[in-house]
This record gives C-alpha cells, structure tokens and sequence, in this order.
C-alpha cells in the first residue's frame, strides 16, 4: 500500500517529540512579551490578539508582576470531516519579578489592537545622606 508522504505532518511530529524529549507541552496560550528599560521606567509590552480590556488581568503581589486571561475561541473551520485549529486558546498566566526600584502604586496599563502596553516607573533613588556622629 502507497501513501502520500506529507512534509507539514513530519514537521509536526518532529516538534511534538522534541518538545517531549525536553519535558515540554504546548498547551494553552502564552503570549509573547518583550521587556524595555529606560532611564525613568520599564516598558512591557505583551501580544495579546483578540483580547478585550475586561479578558486581561494584572496585579501586583510581594513584587511580582502578573499578567493573566483566557483567550477564547471565536470559530472553527468545519467542512466535510475535517476540523482544524491552529491557533492556541485557553487561559494564560505570565508572572515577572519586579526590581525594587519599580514604584508598584504607579503602574500603568493600556491595552489597544491586541497589544498591552505597560508602563512600570521607577522610584526616585534615595539621595546619599551624611549623619553627623556626636560625642
């Protein structure tokens, strides 16, 4: 018996199992998030397609920074015993540790066209401060 050999399907098994050799799993989504800093703040800014303001959520605990939603899934392609997604869906939760220069009450977050854009301003540094010692 013959069959068609189909390149995308050995592709594809090639990275499932890379991926089991080193112990991991694509499930779900993760966005992908790229970090800047500048002088006065650090910009984070994370890809979030589809998603509305009221589907993101981010908070600040004991220094850490977390990004969380859920992606959901707007249609499926179905035609004639077939059903394909590609794209991944389901909740995310993405979580930074923040800097101690990082001022946590002034944090801002805007997100426009699936893009998130944050905004982490850092302290003033503390002035170095001579104390006079008596006797």
């Amino acid at each position: 018996m013959l069959t068609r050999w189909d390149p995308f399907a050995e592709l594809s098994r090639m990275q499932n199992d890379l991926n089991r050799m080193r112990g991991e799993q694509r499930l779900g989504f993760s966005p992908a998030v790229d970090i800047l800093e500048e002088e006065d703040a650090i910009l984070l800014t994370a890809e979030l397609p589809g998603l509305k303001a009221e589907d993101v959520h981010v908070h600040v605990e004991n220094n850490v920074l977390t990004l969380s939603g859920e992606r959901r899934l707007e249609s499926e392609e179905k035609k004639e015993g077939y059903h394909r997604i590609e794209r991944s869906y389901g909740s995310f939760s993405r979580a930074f540790a923040l800097p101690k220069t990082v001022d946590a009450d002034a944090i801002e977050a805007k997100l426009e066209e699936g893009i998130l854009r944050l905004r982490l301003p850092k302290r003033a540094a503390a002035e170095r401060r001579r104390i006079a010692v008596g006797n």
